[in-house]
């Protein structure tokens, strides 16, 4: 599926958020089926169980395509962000997208899949029509999905993993999964929001939050709920429609149009409604903490005090290894916002902290652009690597 990017009409927001998905494969093996052996290399299907009862669909690239040795293959969870599944890391050629690399270079590569997308969708007793299966936030992605996913892998390899993202963040703050991790690397990471530049992004959790108190539990990119929510989007000031990714993450310097086609026809996914009014929460406090219910009664029947507990990302183990690269460009990961996550990491260990900073990529850049590979992925590599 084509979409044009240079017409001004609210059509596009539209096309972009209501039909993004029309063309897409969504079968539950569709990731391995089209993006993976199509490219020649093997890829298996696994279903990973958490304790809360949802299924989550996690795909495994065992062996590169031109490095087929089984041997000593440490494994890696590279896990997506907002709104998208796993094939954010499969969009490129594979001598440019970062799980072909990885498995070429000898890692045994997992992909995992947030409750809720096409390949996450299943319950032990829950449908997904049910509003019962989307009261959750991106607390338990971190407290459920990602020990489920960190113990099968673990279960299935015997050893450590790589790993990234904020549900890693939060989780090492509060020393958990610390002893199953070997290292983690952070791409264009979210942690802090109150400094969030992205107007559009803004506008996106406010949207949602408006679906969500209308009684709106899941957030479908292709919703007609959601889709009149966003109708007067492209109208607001400082908005630009033209280019959704740039209005979302910032101006990208080297992403080709073919790989944006890939990206509408594997996106984009469900998330819960009230995942968005956490984020919102974060937004407007600047802090990282559970999801507030709004009143001190509520939170203390939760949490035994008044207002949400912190996550103190002081507190993650200082010799765990972090890779962390940030683009200046970047309005979802703002500069501000990871210098502030910086300023709380500034005691780890000099040699168990890489930083890089990159000036002119955005949000999309890390996972999307041509130079991707030799900018990110050739240093992320060597860190990995390192003893």
């Amino acid at each position: 599926m084509r979409m044009e990017y240079t017409s001004n009409s609210l059509l596009l927001l539209l096309a972009f958020l209501l039909f993004a998905s029309a063309g897409a494969d969504n079968s539950p093996d569709s990731l391995c089926k089209s993006l993976v052996e199509t490219k020649g290399y093997v890829c298996e299907e696994h279903k990973v169980t958490t304790k809360d009862g949802y299924i989550l669909g996690v795909q495994r690239i065992p062996v590169g395509r031109t490095n087929k040795t089984t041997a000593n293959r440490p494994p890696i969870l590279l896990q997506h962000g907002l709104l998208v599944d796993a094939a954010t890391w499969l969009l490129n050629s594979p001598n440019k997208s970062l799980a072909f690399i990885l498995a070429d270079n000898g890692f045994d590569v997992w992909l995992g899949n947030n409750r809720g997308t096409i390949s996450s969708r299943g319950h032990t007793s829950l449908s997904a029509n049910d509003p019962a299966y989307w009261d959750w936030t991106w607390e338990q992605l971190a407290s459920e999905d990602l020990p489920a996913m960190y113990d099968y892998i673990h279960t299935q390899t015997g050893q450590k993993l790589y790993y990234g993202t904020l549900l890693a963040f939060t989780a090492f703050s509060q020393e958990k999964l610390v002893n199953m991790t070997k290292s983690a690397a952070l791409l264009g990471p979210i942690a802090y929001l109150g400094q969030l530049s992205s107007v559009f992004g803004r506008t996106i959790v406010t949207t949602a939050e408006q679906a969500y108190w209308l009684g709106v539990p899941e957030f479908i990119p292709e919703g007609l709920v959601v889709g009149k929510l966003l109708e007067g989007v492209c109208v607001l000031p400082l908005i630009d429609c033209n280019n959704v990714l740039t209005a979302l993450g910032g101006p990208n310097c080297c992403i080709k149009p073919s790989t944006i086609d890939v990206l509408f026809d594997h996106t984009f996914q469900s998330t819960s409604t009230k995942n968005f009014v956490h984020l919102s929460q974060m937004i407007r406090a600047g802090n990282i903490a559970k999801y507030g219910y709004g009143d001190e009664s509520e939170n203390k029947a939760h949490y035994g005090q008044p207002t949400p507990p912190l996550y103190y990302m002081t507190r993650i183990p200082k010799d765990i290894p972090l890779f962390i690269s940030y683009g200046r460009k970047d309005t979802l990961s703002d500069v501000n916002d990871v210098q502030l996550l910086l300023e709380n990491l500034k005691d780890h260990e000099k040699d168990k902290l890489v930083v890089q900073y990159i000036d002119y990529y955005a949000h999309f850049d890390f996972i999307m652009a041509e130079n991707a590979h030799r900018v990110v992925y050739d240093p992320l590599l060597a860190f990995f690597m390192t003893p």
